[in-house]
């Protein structure tokens, strides 16, 4: 714990200037990237190749864009959008998606102009069906710990994203789908989602985070009901149980979870990034010990508030009666 508290009272917010556009920009610059933990290696010349084929050289073309990047702007400057875009196979978690997301993901953590990261579906009614069961059965037992030790990691980089994260779950979202928006900090559903951790129906349990991540949102009992069941529940019912922040009824476009993110995101933007920031690090960091040590954890993330010029913008902002202006410094 002391370890913990020296490394959080040492630590300071700060940022790189904003990234790429898109995932597409971002190859070229990651192009000496070599994923470990058995996900896919990107080569440098716009291939992106699972651990067995990254061992040759290659001549195929380019593996299609599976997971992008959007960067709102206007009033929206500062809220990202990950959007998942494997149509034929409703953003199935295999090699290439897990290895575009991860190194996406990689990028965003030191993302200065990135204050709230929405994680979405293009694939019409689903968010992401889970792993790719037709990949995992050409895998070896070696292969497929490997593999799924990278999807779990994939999701700690995600819950470790220093700003605020939200899901929005259109559709199906079960297996690995559902944990890939456990490991985001707010979840919204459509009604007519479905949502659920099903691998004890596949004669596995969930491994890329689900069963520690989902007692903690839902409580232990519910949880393991959920789990030992493999049971899906719809956005009213995930609603009811905590499951998920916001639950709307589904509107024609199909998007009805994405709009109640933009708004949630919309409401974040505000406030000042750093705090928000820290916020995150004190309840994420405090709900792992007990409550004399998450007490510690909350002074110092604090004391990094107070010298900031957003803290001091806050107060001169109220003094003054007008809206703050924070610039995250």
């Amino acid at each position: 714990m002391s370890a913990l508290l020296r490394r959080l009272s040492g630590q300071h917010v700060s940022f790189r200037p904003m990234l790429p556009l898109n995932l597409r920009e971002t190859r070229e610059q990651t192009s000496a990237l070599i994923l470990r933990d058995g996900a896919a290696r990107h080569t440098g010349e716009g291939r992106w190749n699972s651990p067995a084929q990254s061992r040759r050289q290659h001549t195929e073309a380019a593996d299609p864009l599976e997971v992008d990047l959007k960067r709102l702007e206007g009033e929206d400057d500062g809220i990202v959008e990950v959007l998942m875009c494997r149509h034929k196979a409703r953003n199935a978690l295999g090699h290439v998606f897990v290895s575009q997301m991860r190194v996406l993901v990689s990028c965003l953590s030191s993302d200065q102009a990135a204050r709230v990261v929405v994680f979405r579906s293009s694939v019409p009614g689903v968010f992401c069906a889970g792993a790719d069961l037709k990949e995992r059965s050409q895998m070896d037992h070696t292969q497929s710990d490997l593999f799924v030790h990278s999807l779990r990691s994939l999701m700690t980089q995600i819950a470790l994203l220093p700003m605020p994260t939200i899901a929005a779950v259109d559709g199906v979202a079960v297996g690995g789908g559902l944990e890939l928006a456990l490991a985001c900090d707010l979840r919204t559903a459509a009604s007519s989602a479905q949502m659920g951790l099903i691998e004890t129906t596949r004669g596995l349990l969930p491994g890329a985070g689900g069963s520690q991540r989902l007692p903690r949102t839902v409580g232990i009992p519910l949880a393991k009901e959920l789990i030992f069941t493999g049971r899906c529940v719809d956005g009213v019912s995930a609603l009811q149980m905590g499951l998920v922040n916001r639950s709307v009824d589904q509107n024609q476009t199909g998007d009805a979870a994405y709009r109640e993110a933009l708004s949630l995101a919309r409401e974040i933007l505000p406030q000042a990034p750093l705090a928000v920031g820290l916020a995150k690090e004190a309840i994420n960091r405090g709900m792992e010990v007990n409550m004399s040590s998450a007490m510690a954890i909350e002074r110092m993330c604090y004391a990094q508030v107070i010298p900031t010029r957003d803290r001091q913008e806050g107060m001169a902002a109220f003094i003054e009666k007008r809206p703050p202006r924070y610039t995250g410094e």
